[in-house]
């Protein structure tokens, strides 16, 4: 990249960010409520993030060849027990992803 490229693309990246972070106080100003649908979205939208992550997690785990499953199964059970006794998604999806690698690389 020349240097004038640099320029151009650290440029872009600054500019997108400012957008990001200015543009939801400019949309919806704090004297205005919040539009219902985006009061649905924030209610809605976290819990079906979770659930895609966990299709996704899960696509290519077969029963049937190498571990048959365990590691995932032990995780899932983990991040479910985090959750019900913290109730806290960071600490469930962290503790799930540690004991998923520590499983894969030491155990299975």
């Amino acid at each position: 990249m020349t240097l004038l490229q640099q320029i151009i693309t650290i440029a872009m990246v600054v500019l997108g960010t400012a957008i990001t972070r200015f543009l939801p106080f400019l949309i919806f100003p704090a004297d205005k409520p919040v539009p219902k649908y985006v009061q649905y979205l924030g209610k809605a939208l976290p819990s079906a993030v979770f659930g895609l992550l966990v299709i996704y997690c899960l696509r290519n785990v077969s029963i049937f060849s190498g571990s048959h499953g365990i590691p995932e199964l032990i995780s899932i059970v983990l991040v479910i027990g985090l959750h019900l006794w913290k109730r806290q998604m960071l600490l469930s999806i962290a503790g799930g992803t540690i004991c998923y690698m520590l499983l894969v690389q030491m155990v299975f």
